[in-house]
Formats: C-alpha cells, structure tokens, sequence
C-alpha cells in the first residue's frame, strides 16, 4: 500500500482526503515498533486505515494479524470493517477469532454511516458486546480551525450513539470532539459511563493543560493516551506532560487502556 499509494488514493475517496498529501506518512508495523523502542513505550493498540470498501478492509485486517503474531507482547490489534457493506458482521467475527481484541477506528464521514441515529454500526456493536469487544470511532470537534478528515462526527452524536449503547465500552478518538466537558452533567456522566477519550492528534488542537482538565471533567480513568502515530510521535505527548500530575500520568499513559484491553480478554504473552 505504501509502494502503490496512488492507486489506493484512486480507490477510496476519505483515503485520498487524507494521503493525497505526500508529506502525509504511512508506516509498516515494524517502524511502529521501532518507534515504540526509540520512545520508551511497552505496547502499543494498532489498527488500520477504515476504507468504505469490505475487501480493503480485510487486506488492512490480515496485515494487523500478522503484525499482533509478530509481536504478541507489544502490539494489540483492533479490525477495521466498513458497517454499511455485506460482510462487516462475519469479519469481525473472523479478526476476533483470529486474536484482535476490538473494531476500529471507524469513520462515520468516510464509510457514510450515521453514528447519531440507527445503522449497520448498531449490528457491529451487538456483536461486539457479546464477544466483551470494544468499539474505537473517529470524532473531531464542532468549532475550530478546518483540515483533512474533519467531519461532521461531533459530540451529539457521540452521545446519541452511547445512549444506545450503555454496555459496551466506546472509545472516541480525538478526546471525543470536547463530549469529555459534558460528564460533569450527572445525566450525561451516567450515559457516558463506558465511553473513554483518546488523545490522539491533541496537540494539534488543545492547550497543553487538556490532558488535566479533560481527566478533571470525565474522570482519570476515561482518558486514554492515544497517538496517532506516524501523524505525531509518542514522544511528543511524553515531553508536552512532562509536568503532568503522576497520579494522572500512570492511568493516562497506560493503566486505563491495560484495564479495557484485558476486559476485552488480552493477555500478555
């Protein structure tokens, strides 16, 4: 896929939104471990790129198999399917027997399903539920400044999703679009009880003091470090909390994603 950029950049349109740009990096699974060695992380939750089309998504889902047999004690691995196309429900079932411990991250933009109300992603996270899986999704902020792959994913659909949804454990991608601010409502923090905030792509969009200010609105145990790696290096995040609190570094770097991941039954090899 990296040698043949160009024609995959032809094959799905949210891929071309987001790789058209050269400067835009892919990396193989071993500079991801590589990186991994370079900036003192132990493990790592990879997933590949959520095309629209069944049959991509099954390429990228074989690769990230590979990748987590390879490196069974520093790579977890979540499948990508593409919910509205025939397939998506035997796929999941076929990557999660194959050893991949959820489905993601999903883009509601770019594989045209809607998050807010009923669609084929409702059927995914039945079956996700019952195999005690856990469900990542792309969300971006309602305000700000436009760039590649910002949607319409925003916080009230976020929280419609949840709602239908309390049993299963939903991560949202890019601290949730700020659907962290609202568990300080009652109702809100009841409904969101098991929907977690990565950090992904935060420094590109928030004062260095989120990471605080998000673990103080939803909890520490909802923020998860996430870094979209190759976008920004791990290192990045490390040396911008440098001055974090420790009792919210340990959960946030580590603790809190090592708590979902064995309840979605890994285990360290």
């Amino acid at each position: 896929m990296i040698a043949r950029r160009e024609e995959y950049l032809e094959r799905d349109l949210w891929f071309r939104t987001l790789y058209t740009d050269p400067k835009a990096r892919m990396v193989t699974f071993e500079q991801v471990v590589a990186e991994m060695d370079a900036t003192g992380v132990d493990l790592s939750v990879i997933f590949g790129f959520a095309f629209e089309d069944q049959g991509l998504c099954r390429e990228i889902n074989d690769y990230v198999i590979e990748a987590v047999r390879a490196y069974p004690a520093r790579l977890a691995g979540l499948t990508s399917v593409s919910p509205e196309q025939p397939g998506a429900l035997d796929e999941v079932e076929r990557t999660l027997d194959a050893g991949l411990v959820g489905c993601g991250e999903l883009f509601p933009d770019g594989q045209r399903f809607e998050l807010g109300e009923p669609s084929g992603l409702d059927l995914i996270a039945d079956a996700l539920r019952e195999r005690d899986a856990l469900l990542m999704v792309h969300s971006n902020e309602p305000v700000g400044h436009k760039y590649p792959g910002k949607g319409d994913n925003t916080p009230g659909p976020c929280y419609r999703f949840a709602e239908r949804h309390p049993d299963l454990d939903i991560i949202y991608a890019h601290m949730g679009g700020g659907l962290f601010f609202y568990e300080m409502m009652p109702k809100a923090k009841e409904t969101l009880a098991r929907v977690y905030y990565d950090t992904s792509a935060a420094p590109y969009l928030y004062r260095r003091d989120i990471y605080s200010l998000a673990a103080s609105a939803a909890g520490p145990d909802k923020i998860l470090f996430g870094s979209d790696f190759p976008l920004i290096s791990p290192g990045r995040y490390l040396s911008d909390t440098d001055d974090l609190d420790p009792g919210l570094r340990g959960p946030i770097f580590g603790g809190n994603t090592l708590r979902l991941l064995e309840r979605s039954g890994w285990r360290a090899p």
